[in-house]
């Protein structure tokens, strides 16, 4: 496997460090939460002019945030998920109180609320500085960054390349060093895709695991907030923060007895792995991200971890999960005012009017799938660790193309068509997370994705520690890497 040429990184040299490294400094005050500020700001004017990642800031309100920090006592620095005033990024479809909040299409260009939703509140808390809004396609639906209100995210290993979707602008955030964590969500591998096009983590949690949601779909299980980070420590560290019984989501969780930062740390290759290049034939691979993959796992078991080819059964999988996305679009975006609906893309209007379609057999089928599909998936796992397969089909096209036409000659019919590896968690509700796993011939990172058992994101994230220390890729921040056709 071949890592990148060296890359340079020419921002300040605290936004090199791991946040779990900045949380220690802050812990003993050899940082302040300004200085902080300072330099994520200072990193933002540098690179997004490149990048387009974090188009609406809001620096006056964290630099209140960190007058209202102090005089509430700074809160617990033994929390397991304590951030202690660490600027990070929000996704624009998360309300932040007095900040604006667009969701990423003109209907709704000029918002801003009055609430922030309770996972911004609840990061807060925790002492989080939300130096700004980050970039998603028009209600988060689609695999590429962008929307008519502030245009394309650009993907740092290649400017000419797109970031990936839909939470592209916190992926690229991360990677070239303008915050240390950011906030995702994930349907379709938002969170997933961008880190796997970006080069570093996206975790998607079992449903309830990220503490208060958003509230209009409340008991929906099909979109989960997560977190975002450059390595798995640091994912972990974000788990923790968003983790916790919250009243305002019917599906909340308690958090871990055993923090996830403790699991990580815990991470040794006493594992068994399965792996699918294909998940049996369900969702297509281009050759070069199939050898790529190849030759990490090879690495990995090298390292001591068990890797078996081996994949379970999933009856349907492509049909039910294409019911139940449509059902969120339907009950969400499709029940928006007309004078916003009005300007979405034909690609989130189709899926709208699919939603609207359906039969209620529709949706008792999609139901029950998902019920088998899990089952599955719940005793496949009881032999294995994780399942992994790539997380997704091929490496980020051009910057202007919402989506692939073909993968390796074989045509792509729809804009999910591409993201099949997504559906897998989705469907079954099970945690799943995107790691950096080596680079093209044409230097873009790919990603594998590892796939836990129910409730399992400490094992989940431990698996992935240890596969992020045998493969030892370079880590990111970097400079934008500054292409032309």
């Amino acid at each position: 496997m071949k890592n990148h040429p060296a890359t340079s990184f020419t921002g300040p040299e605290l936004c090199k460090l791991d946040a779990v490294q900045v949380i220690e400094l802050l812990r003993k005050k050899e940082i302040s939460p300004e200085e902080l500020l300072d330099f994520s700001l200072e990193r933002i004017n540098q690179v997004e002019p490149l990048v387009n990642a974090i188009p609406t800031l809001c620096e006056d309100r964290a630099r209140e945030a960190i007058k209202n920090w102090e005089a509430m006592g700074k809160g617990n620095p033994d929390e397991p998920g304590w951030l202690g005033g660490l600027p990070i990024g929000i996704k624009d479809l998360t309300t932040v109180a007095g900040v604006r909040t667009t969701f990423g299409t003109k209907g709704l260009s000029d918002f801003v609320p009055k609430k922030s939703e309770p996972l911004v509140i609840n990061l807060e808390n925790k002492g989080a500085l939300i130096v700004g809004k980050t970039n998603t396609p028009e209600m988060g639906a689609g695999g590429n960054t962008f929307n008519e209100i502030f245009g394309k995210t650009r993907n740092p290993w290649n400017t000419q390349r797109n970031a990936g979707g839909s939470s592209g602008g916190s992926a690229v955030a991360l990677a070239t060093g303008e915050v240390w964590l950011s906030h995702g969500n994930d349907l379709a591998g938002s969170l997933r895709t961008p880190a796997a096009y970006c080069g570093v983590v996206g975790f998607r949690p079992s449903p309830g695991v990220a503490k208060g949601g958003g509230l209009e779909l409340g008991f929906s299980t099909e979109s989960v907030q997560g977190p975002m980070a450059r390595n798995v420590t640091d994912c972990a560290l974000f788990l923790d923060s968003m983790s916790g019984f919250d009243s305002s989501s019917p599906v909340s969780y308690p958090a871990p007895l055993i923090p996830y930062q403790e699991a990580v740390k815990r991470a040794d290759t006493n594992v068994r792995i399965a792996y699918s290049p294909d998940l049996k034939g369900f969702a297509p691979i281009s050759k070069e991200w199939k050898q790529v993959l190849k030759e990490s796992l090879q690495l990995v078991e090298k390292s001591g971890v068990t890797v078996e080819e081996d994949c379970p059964i999933l009856p349907n999988l492509n049909r039910c999960y294409r019911i139940l996305r449509a059902m969120v679009w339907a009950a969400g975006p499709g029940k928006t005012p007309l004078s916003v609906q009005k300007h979405f893309k034909k690609t989130l209007s189709d899926n709208i009017d699919y939603g609207r379609e359906l039969t209620i057999d529709d949706v008792y089928e999609a139901q029950m799938g998902r019920n088998t599909i899990y089952h599955n998936m719940r005793h496949f796992l009881s032999n294995f660790d994780v399942l992994a397969c790539p997380t997704v089909s091929l490496e980020p096209g051009p910057v202007d193309e919402e989506f692939p036409s073909e993968i390796d000659g074989h045509p792509v019919d729809d804009y999910i068509e591409w993201l099949r590896f997504s559906f897998l968690s989705t469907t079954a509700g099970l945690p799943a997370i995107s790691i950096p796993a080596g680079f093209t011939k044409s230097g873009m990172p790919v990603g594998l994705q590892l796939i836990g058992p129910p409730r399992g994101e400490a094992k989940v994230l431990a698996v992935a520690r240890a596969i992020e220390i045998a493969v030892g890729l370079i880590k990111t921040p970097i400079n934008p890497i500054i292409t032309h056709y």
